[in-house]
């Protein structure tokens, strides 16, 4: 990517975390961002709004001291970083790739950092608790429930095709028009992905409990399961968007929950038009780079500017060979998998089997 392009987008997310934290913590930041830059940041993401008149607007923010985009440099104040990634079941195939990315954030940093590809996410929250683990990338729910137990905090967020989330969505058959919202399927004979799929399972059902029309009594996996009974004529999980998507071409189903794009990923076009998307849920976030709490501002801020240099043509092939991700964004555990991460708490028990799906060890 071109420095124009990557300071516009390091600019958009800093208009909406503006947006996205508490009225009552940053009221002040919120006065200083006009509407027509925070409109303009949303026209820019849908591709409505050429990037020179984009630019123009982040060129005021910079002006006017909203935006801090100063070269000046932070301390490292570590001889030794050290970084996970996320679990894998042949660790040797992720390491050869991770190692361009430690060579490249020594030379940026001038300190030693080590790699560190477990086989389960438990490792990573332990090393976090007790200092062995400096920063990881990912997944969100790994991510929120690494957060709760230690502190560790999200700093990076990655970009996919454009986009830092994907949409949670309700798919019914284009014929059946008795299903017209989130809550229209309580009752219903639904398929969702997994236990611990993100748009397939944890934001509509999150979204359900926390809205009030799915009610757990109780705190555990098994209060979980009798919310599930109780409240639909019948449950399945597929075992994924395109098991799902079937299930309900077949008629064995009345909704079948996913992404935005499953049945055009994974279905073709005679079986797409068969479908219509009922509502859209809201967003799954993408993978996270999470910094542990002992870590100090100015190697944070170090590391977070290290990585954001991976978003040059000349370093980017360090990042997709990783994940796929074109690019690292800045962010918040707030902003980024605040809301997801209240869907989590919501489902009694799912944290462990969040944790034991990422578990390459069983």
């Amino acid at each position: 990517m071109k420095r124009q392009n990557i300071l516009a987008l390091v600019a958009v997310f800093a208009v909406i975390s503006v947006m996205s934290v508490p009225l009552t913590q940053n009221a002040q930041a919120q006065s200083l961002v006009p509407d027509w830059i925070k409109a303009n940041a949303g026209w820019w993401a849908d591709g409505t709004l050429d990037d020179e008149t984009f630019l123009n607007g982040i060129t005021f923010l910079i002006e006017n001291g909203v935006i801090n985009v100063s070269s000046e440099s932070n301390t490292i104040d570590a001889d030794t970083i050290t970084i996970g990634f996320i679990p894998v079941e042949k660790a040797d195939e992720l390491t050869s790739k991770a190692q361009a990315l430690e060579t490249f954030l020594e030379n940026e940093l001038g300190v030693d950092v080590e790699i560190v590809v477990p086989t389960n996410y438990e490792t990573i929250i332990e090393g976090m608790r007790f200092g062995h683990i400096d920063a990881a990338f990912m997944d969100t729910g790994p991510a929120w429930i690494t957060h709760q137990r230690t502190g560790a905090e999200a700093v990076m967020a990655e970009l996919v095709a454009g986009k830092v989330n994907y949409q949670a969505t309700v798919w019914a058959l284009a014929d059946n028009d008795s299903i017209n919202s989130l809550e229209d399927t309580v009752g219903k004979k639904v398929a969702f992905t997994s236990i611990t799929g993100s748009s397939g399972f944890v934001r509509p059902m999150g979204t359900l409990v926390t809205e009030g029309h799915v009610v757990i009594e109780g705190d555990d996996i098994v209060a979980l399961e009798s919310a599930l009974a109780n409240n639909f004529e019948s449950y399945t999980f597929a075992g994924g968007y395109k098991a799902a998507l079937q299930l309900l071409l077949n008629e064995k189903v009345d909704v079948a929950f996913g992404s935005d794009i499953a049945p055009q990923k994974y279905l073709e076009l005679e079986d797409q038009v068969k479908l219509r998307p009922v509502t859209t849920i809201g967003p799954v976030p993408s993978h996270v780079f999470m910094v542990s709490p002992d870590m100090s501002e100015s190697t944070k801020n170090a590391l977070v500017d290290a990585l954001i240099q991976l978003n040059y043509d000349e370093n980017n092939h360090i990042l997709t060979d990783l994940y796929g991700a074109e690019a690292l964004v800045p962010t918040t555990t707030t902003m980024h998998i605040g809301e997801f991460g209240d869907f989590i708490n919501a489902l009694t028990g799912l944290d462990q089997l969040i944790l034991d799906k990422y578990d390459k060890s069983k």
